[in-house]
This record gives structure tokens, sequence and C-alpha cells, in this order.
């Protein structure tokens, strides 16, 4: 080969090298700047699926940040996802199931961010109000720990019985006055609803109550926004040594807009209330 060809052909390589060097830079540094959260939620409704792909949007459009979910069937299961670093974030309970989650495992998981609030409600077909349920009437409440609790709160809330001085977990037993004789008929949660043709009034989740095909609008009272309710919030949680990841807080900021308070209440209308900036302090 002659000079002249040693030369272009050095080049050639030199060259050659300077774009491969380039382009390797280039590519880690669109890697580095790739922002990708990913979030476990429980597998919903068409209408949760509406407002996870409005909170997409907004952090795309504002943070860059692009999200991810996966999606689980046991509520068992996020946790423990979120603390094996499996995913990034969770959003699927409220404050007291995270409270009785990190009991038993650790304290390794906090929350960062309010979502929304399911108020749980009070449904009968025999009165119209619930203040006219007569003197021992029967109301079916859910049997498990948490909303049963939630259920004699609302009935407190209602004016029909009183609690006990710093009742935190209400049980039977902390029922301090019971005007009315009210008889409490505790059922799983999932048949409370299929009872109410057989008590006077029932206390049904949200979830149970369409699928029994129950207008939330026809509900005799609604679970007050209170200090009471605070613990029924659901938010977004994340790894407790993760907390003050930025990235993360954006996600949070993300959900907490306007767009995405419209389309809960475009999917929901009043059964499910944002949560983010409500008054729970009375």
């Amino acid at each position: 080969m002659s000079r002249r060809g040693r030369n272009i052909a050095i080049w050639a390589i030199v060259i050659i090298v300077i774009l491969g060097i380039g382009y390797l830079s280039f590519g880690r540094s669109e890697s580095n700047n790739a922002k990708t959260v990913t979030i476990g939620v429980m597998s919903g409704t068409k209408q949760d699926d509406a407002i996870w792909d409005k909170v997409a949007d907004v952090a795309k459009d504002k943070y860059k940040i692009t999200l991810k979910f996966k999606k689980f069937t046991d509520y068992n299961q996020p946790n423990k996802a979120l603390v094996n670093d499996n995913i990034d974030l969770n959003s699927f309970q409220h404050y007291d199931f995270l409270n009785d989650w990190n009991k038993s495992n650790g304290n390794k998981v906090v929350s960062i961010g309010k979502t929304f609030i399911t108020p749980i409600r009070v449904y009968s077909q025999k009165v119209k109000n619930i203040k006219d349920l007569k003197n021992g009437a029967t109301i079916a409440v859910p049997n498990d720990a948490t909303n049963e609790s939630r259920s004699l709160f609302v009935l407190k809330n209602a004016g029909l019985i009183t609690l006990k001085p710093g009742t935190t977990q209400a049980t039977l037993s902390s029922i301090a006055k019971n005007p009315k004789n009210i008889k409490i008929k505790e059922l799983d949660a999932s048949q409370v609803a299929r009872s109410l043709s057989d008590v006077d009034a029932a206390v049904i989740n949200t979830n149970f109550a369409q699928s029994a095909g129950l207008n939330y609008k026809s509900a005799i009272y609604v679970e007050p926004i209170n200090k009471d309710s605070k613990r029924w919030i659901n938010i977004i949680a994340a790894k407790k040594s993760n907390r003050n990841k930025q990235i993360y807080k954006d996600v949070v900021k993300a959900y907490q807009t306007p767009e995405v308070k419209k389309e809960i209440q475009k999917e929901y209308g009043s059964s499910e209330i944002p949560a983010w900036d409500l008054d729970v302090t009375k």
C-alpha cells in the first residue's frame, strides 16, 4: 500500500473511532436523561385506567417522566414488590392499610402524597334518611377489622352512636352510647350488599355497592370528610429510603393537578373525591 493510501486508511480509522465515541457518549447521555418510573397498582376498572393515563400524560408533558404500570390482583403484593425494588412506587392503599402493613413488616414503606378518597356509604330499602331509622333498627356492617371500624365511625358521625374517648380502631365494644338501641349485624364485606333487603340499613363499601348495582346517589348517608376519615385517604407510597427522590416527588405533583382532578370527577362523579387539597383537620 502506498504512503498516501496508508494515510487515508489511518484517517478513516480515526474518523470511525471519533464517530463511535460520539455515538456511545450520546447514547449514554440519552440513557442518563431517560426518566422512567414504574408504579404498582391493582388491576382496576376502565375508569381507573383512564385516570392513570391522564397522570402519565401530565408526567410526560410537565416532567419528562415516563410512567409504567405493574398491575396486581393481590393486595398483599404491592408493598412487598416496593420493598424488594421490583417497582418504584405503588398506589393502591389508604393510610390505615399502610399503617397496619408497616406494623407487621418493619415500617419500610411511607406515603409521599395523597390521591383520592372513596367515602363509604349507608344504604337502605326502608328509609330515605338515616335519621328516620326506628328504635331497634338493624344495620349490617363489614366484619373485617378495618371496615368495621370505619363503619362504626360513620354511624358515630351520623349521630346514631357514640364511641369511647380515644377510640382509634373501633369494635362493638367501643360503643359508649346507643340511644336508639341499634343492632349491629356483622357480615363479610362481600355479603353486606346482599343483606340489604333483610336489614333496615347497611354500610357498604363502594366497590361492593357497584357490584350489587346500587347507585351511590341513593345512599341515605355519606361518610363525611373530617379527621375521622383522614385515615381512609388513598396515597402514593415509596420505599422509606427513597422517599426524598425528586423524580418521585414529581410523580406526585403530576397526580395532584387540575387535569387529574377533572379526570377523576369525569370518571367517578362524587363517588371518588380528589383528596390532596381536602381539609381533614375538623
